[in-house]
């Protein structure tokens, strides 16, 4: 039979982990986290399992403290279980509770619940103790009818206490580490977790491994520091997504060890294990109508946060009407020119309590349809992802979310995904995001474009045009030349947007037009006048951040290896 070494007593949050990861295994009870380990490396048990975090009081001092004592060993699993503390006296229900004048209870739990002692009991005396059942015999034996319990309520009855108060603690969940003897295997939702040796003094140390794993596009999941007892020098704990087995995690530690830290064997690796989610996660499950490069990459994004996807469209066996029903948000993301006529064919098979995101870039048009075609109880919102399927990462790309008076805790979760990813979220009205995107996009690809063809038409070598453009009119070529590199269909989409986009493209016309005019002319004076007038609607602040931008690109462009 496996045996599991935890915390006692039976009935603690600790045994209901144990009974809960591996039902009818042996446990062996202990008071102290210290104990535990001590029967697990002594090999008395195959597993140990203990609390290292919780939602209340946050990191568990005693685990940060030995597990850098672990050897031979490896974090392999958690449990995370709902705690339910209940308070208890020997004194009937309907003692008031200005009687209690002493509460006793193990000190995580008084940590946990400070804020329902302080309410309703702030005058009374805590009393910390290890063994919570000692603790309980002693107060029966002594009729201290004054005294409460707080711990699980099976406890607390197990000990003929009677209940004065259920769930005084409401999200109060803890995470538990399962202990095993060998590396857990790849389950591609996974963590790890890392910790240094007593590090030596160094100015920007943890800045620098952070960045190792920052750049690679890793995750951070928990970061914690402290000093070593005997050393006073510096010990951080950190935990990454990702499997030690993955490369891109394996060359990260790689690097931190070697060329930040320089200290070979300064990192510990406490194990790989199935990543856990402290928080509550309402979707389960994401559906993409559209099986292009964009769909693809969400999908595998979505899927290493644990997320099940389905792909479905004109490539896919899955079709979008069986897809539908086997999920919880459905996610449009096709060609802009088909995006409202796709979203009237399927919205209305959505059912209410689904959501419906829309990718896409045109946002005005397409936000009707879908509240539209949909029924009021189905989540509605918008998301313009200003980056394509060739980028590695979201860090730092730009995303014009629009949301609808139907958007929900489902839309919600999405937008808490790009987020965590690194994407800088603009929140926009449908309108000001097309007018936007009408600066953004819609006209600088039309003049790219008319840029292109006017060269074509005068049949100039396009090795000449950067013997003869200044910096700054390099940044237009540039411009032509990666929209050229693309695929032109994704950019006639984007010329061909309707919605408010279309008045800066007309508006610009009419401006280029009038212009044209005047340098025809040479009315040199009225040119200048327009030039200071659009300089003073734009503020110094602006004009100072983009120059600094300007100059930053100009250093570049100068370099001798870009002039190839």
């Amino acid at each position: 039979m496996t045996s599991i070494a935890t915390l006692g007593p039976v009935g603690s949050d600790s045994y209901q982990a144990a009974s809960l990861y591996l039902p009818g295994a042996e446990l062996l009870l202990f008071k102290r986290i210290a104990d535990v380990l001590t029967a697990f490396f002594e090999g008395k048990a195959q597993h140990a399992i203990i609390p290292v975090y919780n939602t209340r009081e946050g990191e568990v001092k005693d685990y940060f403290r030995l597990v850098s004592k672990m050897e031979h060993c490896f974090w392999i699993d958690n449990v995370v279980l709902p705690i339910h503390l209940s308070m208890g006296t020997l004194a009937r229900p309907s003692t008031k509770g200005g009687a209690i004048t002493t509460i006793v209870g193990r000190s995580s739990v008084f940590r946990q619940c400070d804020e329902y002692i302080d309410e309703n009991y702030p005058d009374a005396t805590l009393m910390a103790v290890h063994d919570i059942e000692a603790a309980m015999v002693a107060i029966r034996e002594e009729k201290k009818q004054d005294h409460a319990i707080i711990d699980s309520e099976e406890i607390v009855l197990k000990h003929g206490f009677n209940l004065v108060a259920r769930e005084v603690v409401s999200h109060n969940r803890t995470r538990f580490a399962v202990v095993g003897r060998n590396l857990a295997s790849v389950t591609g939702y996974d963590a790890t977790a890392v910790i240094t040796r007593p590090l030596r003094d160094r100015v920007g140390m943890l800045a620098d491994i952070l960045g190792e794993f920052t750049r690679r596009g890793i995750n951070i999941l928990d970061l914690q520091s402290e000093n070593d007892i005997k050393t006073q020098k510096l010990q951080i704990y950190v935990e990454v997504e990702g499997h030690l087995h993955d490369q891109l995690l394996k060359s990260a530690l790689q690097t931190i060890e070697s060329v930040v830290i320089q200290e070979e064997g300064s990192l510990k690796v406490l194990g790989s294990f199935p990543r856990v989610e402290m928080r509550v996660k309402k979707v389960k499950a994401f559906g993409f109508i559209g099986s292009g490069d964009m769909s693809k990459w969400f999908a595998e994004r979505l899927q290493n946060e644990g997320y099940k996807t389905f792909l479905s469209g004109r490539t896919t066996a899955l079709v979008p009407e069986e897809m539908i029903n086997t999920v919880d948000v459905v996610i449009v993301c096709v060609p802009i020119s088909v995006t409202s006529k796709t979203i009237k064919k399927y919205g209305p098979l959505l059912r209410d309590g689904q959501a419906l995101i829309i990718l896409a870039g045109e946002s005005e048009n397409t936000i009707k349809a879908s509240l539209e075609a949909t029924s009021q109880g189905v989540e509605v919102m918008f998301v313009h992802n200003l980056w394509g399927p060739q980028a590695l990462t979201m860090k730092d790309k730009n995303a014009a979310v629009v949301r609808t008076h139907r958007s929900g805790s489902f839309c919600s979760e999405f937008e808490a995904f790009l987020y965590k990813h690194g994407a800088d979220i603009y929140h926009d009205s449908a309108t000001k995001h097309d007018l936007l995107m009408g600066i953004g996009q819609k006209l600088p690809t039309t003049i790219s474009v008319a840029l292109a063809k006017t060269l074509r038409e005068f049949n100039i070598d396009c090795d000449d045009i950067g013997s003869h453009s200044t910096l700054t009119s390099l940044y237009g070529i540039l411009a032509m030349a990666r929209i050229h590199n693309q695929n032109p269909r994704t950019y006639a989409e984007i010329m061909a947007t309707s919605g408010e986009g279309r008045k800066i493209v007309q508006a610009f016309a009419a401006n280029i037009l009038q212009l044209i005019d005047l340098a025809e002319q040479g009315n040199i004076t009225k040119l200048t006048d327009i030039m200071e007038e659009n300089k003073k609607f734009m503020p110094p602040t602006f004009l100072q951040s983009r120059m600094k931008q300007a100059k930053a690109v100009d250093e570049v462009m100068s370099n001798p290896s870009m002039k190839v």
